[in-house]
């Protein structure tokens, strides 16, 4: 048995709740939903951490505004800087903004020393950044941390939904703690994700405008209808489907 399997969950003893942001496609807003939700939580005066392990196509960095890419301090392991009052990792700390082209076995040792030597301090959330689908990193993460829940972003869109669906068919067969379903970028048009997601259905968050011209600035970010309707989500985040 790997030792540092152990190790891991002495690294997140003092976390209270463990979100995972997923979803069966890339391009659905998955990155946004993470970054915003650790920055409203922030602004909230929550104690947060934010981990994206996005291996090919990190990005809470450039939605956060965030460029510095050096390693992080070392004591013991390494110890989460903070932006925003977030303490933040990336797997970009590691690769300097590069794609991570790894596979198989590669994935799990990365993602497993990455959470064995990452220090977190005592948080009230633990944000997840997942890259899309049912993958590697996915399953090591739900193997490697037992009191991880998932929340899934959708679109509107017949596609997406489609997709989704099957991941969170998967899920739940793994018998994973699911929070519930985010729509994303939603238009009165097309209410497929509701008819769809009833059951675990949390809500939806409307495409906003405004979004773009304030990525990398948190003030901007907080001002955007995503963040004030994440924030109505928060009392949420205790209810299991």
């Amino acid at each position: 048995m790997d030792p540092r399997i152990n190790v891991v969950e002495k690294r997140l003893d003092k976390v209270g709740k463990i979100i995972a942001i997923a979803g069966g496609k890339g391009g659905i807003g998955k990155s946004t939903i993470a970054s915003m939700l650790a920055l409203v939580l922030a602004d909230s005066n929550k104690k947060v951490g934010l981990l994206d392990l996005d291996f090919t196509g990190a990005s809470t960095h450039t939605i956060l505004g965030i460029d510095d890419f050096h390693f992080p301090d070392e004591d013991e392991g390494i110890i989460p800087p903070k932006y925003h009052g977030i303490s933040y990792i990336t797997i970009a700390n590691f690769t300097q903004d590069h794609a991570a082209p790894m596979r198989g076995q590669d994935i799990t040792n990365a993602i497993l020393e990455l959470l064995a030597i990452t220090r977190w301090d005592e948080l009230d959330y633990l944000i997840i950044d997942m890259p899309p689908g049912i993958n590697d990193t996915t399953l090591d993460i739900i193997r490697l941390i037992k009191n991880i829940e998932f929340c899934i972003v959708t679109t509107p869109s017949k596609i997406t939904t489609n997709v989704v669906k099957k991941s969170l068919e998967l899920l739940e067969e793994l018998n994973i703690q699911i929070l519930g379903v985010i729509e994303n970028m939603t238009f009165p048009a097309a209410p497929f994700a509701k008819e769809i997601f009833e059951k675990c259905y949390l809500g939806t968050i409307p495409f906003d405008e405004t979004y773009e011209n304030a990525v990398g600035d948190a003030e901007k970010l907080l001002e955007t209808s995503i963040a004030k309707t994440l924030r109505n989500f928060t009392v949420l985040y205790d209810k299991m489907c």
